[in-house]
C-alpha cells in the first residue's frame, strides 16, 4: 500500500521525526515495484543527498526491480549518481548493474557499463566476468560468445561451472558438437574443481552423434587423467550404447558401474529396458535387470543437460508421467517395469489385431 506508506512518512516528518535509512529504503522499494518511479526516484535522491550510505542490497533490490519492468534508464541515472559521489560501494554497483542489464538481455549497456568500470580502474572479479560470459551466451550469437570468452581468457579469470554450462548448452542449442568439444579442450579437461563436468560434456559431444569409438576412447582418457567416472558419466554412455543397441556393451558398463560403487537411477534402467524391448528381447530382459536391485526407490540422478542433447528413453519418460500421480516411495522399479511391459504388450497385441 504505497500511498498509505506515504501518508505515515509525513505524518512522521510533520511530528518532526525524521525516518532512518530502513524506512527510507523499504518505502523506495515499495514504489519501485508498485511502478511508481517518480516518487521511487525522489526517495532514492533523499537517501544519496543525506548522510546514509545505501547499502549494496538496496541497491541490488533497486536494480532488481526496474530490471523487471525494462527501466534501464533509471539504473543508469542511479549509476551515474553513485559514480559522481564516488562512493566505496560504486565497484559493487558496477557489477550489480551489469547483471542488471545482462538479465534483460541489453547486451550493448552490459557492454558500455563494463568498459567503463575499467576504463576507472576497477578490475573485472570472476562472479562479473562470468555472469558477463552467461550472459552473451543466452542473449548473443554464437561469435558474440566467443568473443566475450577469448576477452575473459586474456583477463586470466576462470570460467567457473555455471559459466561453462551456459556456453555448452549455447553450443548444444545450435548442435555445433565439434564446437563444443574445441571449446572444452581449450578450457583445460584436466581442472579439477569443476568436477567432472568437463569431461561429461566431452563425451556427451560424442554422443550425440554416436561416434562410439571416439566415445570410449575418450573416456578412457578421462579414467586414465585421473577422474573417476560418476553417474551421469555412465549414463551417457548407457544411453548411446542403448540407441545403437550395443547390449554387451551395456553389460560391461553396468559391471563397471558396480566397481566404482555407483547407483543405478531410472535412466540407466531404462536404456536397458528400451535396448531389449527394440531388439525384441523382452524375455531376456531378466538376465540384465537381476544384477541390478529392482526394490528400490525410483530417482533420477542423471545431470539434465543429458537430456538436453540425447533426450528421454520411452521407458524413462513414461514413467516419469506415471511416477507424477503417485506419492515418493509408492512404487519400486520392479513395478514400474512391470507396468511399462504390459504397456508395451497391450499396445502390440492391438497393433497385430488391426
Amino acid at each position: 500500500m504505497p500511498y498509505l506508506a506515504q501518508e505515515l512518512l509525513l505524518e512522521m516528518k510533520s511530528e518532526g521525526f525524521l525516518p532512518n535509512s530502513s524506512t527510507l529504503a523499504a518505502l523506495m522499494l515499495c514504489y519501485a515495484d508498485n511502478g511508481l518511479l517518480p516518487q521511487a526516484q525522489a526517495i532514492w535522491e533523499e537517501i544519496i543527498n543525506s548522510s546514509f550510505v545505501p547499502s549494496i542490497q538496496i541497491v541490488s533490490d533497486l536494480f532488481d526491480a526496474y530490471g523487471r519492468m525494462g527501466h534501464f534508464d533509471e539504473v543508469i541515472k542511479i549509476l551515474d549518481q553513485v559514480s559522481l559521489r564516488n562512493l566505496s560501494l560504486l565497484p559493487a554497483v558496477y557489477s550489480l548493474a551489469i547483471s542488471c542489464f545482462g538479465k534483460g538481455g541489453q547486451l550493448e549497456l552490459m557492454e558500455n557499463t563494463i568498459k567503463e568500470m575499467v576504463s576507472r580502474g576497477y578490475i573485472v572479479d570472476s562472479a562479473t566476468g562470468n555472469a558477463f560470459i552467461r550472459y552473451y551466451s543466452i542473449f548473443g550469437s554464437l561469435k558474440e560468445m566467443e568473443n566475450a570468452y577469448g576477452r575473459l581468457k586474456r583477463s586470466r579469470l576462470l570460467l567457473e561451472e555455471e559459466g561453462i554450462r551456459a556456453m555448452s548448452f549455447a553450443y548444444i542449442k545450435e548442435k555445433k558438437f565439434y564446437k563444443l568439444g574445441e571449446f572444452l579442450r581449450d578450457e583445460g579437461l584436466g581442472r579439477k574443481n569443476v568436477g567432472n563436468l568437463l569431461w561429461n560434456l566431452l563425451l556427451l559431444s560424442y554422443a550425440a552423434n554416436f561416434k562410439m569409438k571416439s566415445l570410449q576412447r575418450e573416456f578412457v582418457r578421462m579414467v586414465e587423467a585421473g577422474f573417476r567416472p560418476d553417474l551421469t558419466t555412465f549414463n551417457i554412455r548407457a544411453l548411446a550404447f542403448s540407441r545403437m543397441s550395443l547390449l554387451w556393451d551395456l553389460h560391461l558398463s553396468l559391471e563397471h558401474m558396480k566397481h566404482e560403487k555407483v547407483t543405478p537411477d531410472l535412466v540407466t534402467y531404462g536404456c536397458f529396458v528400451d535396448a531389449y524391448l527394440d531388439k525384441r528381447l523382452g524375455r531376456n530382459l531378466n538376465f540384465a535387470l537381476n544384477k541390478m536391485n529392482l526394490d528400490d526407490c525410483p530417482v533420477v540422478l542423471t545431470d539434465p543437460f543429458v537430456f538436453e542433447v540425447l533426450g528421454k528413453g520411452d521407458f524413462q519418460a513414461s514413467s516419469e508421467a506415471f511416477l507424477e500421480f503417485k506419492g515418493p516411495g509408492e512404487l519400486k522399479y520392479r513395478q514400474l517395469i512391470a507396468i511399462y511391459l504390459k504397456k508395451q504388450y497391450r499396445k502390440d497385441q492391438i497393433f497385430w489385431n488391426y
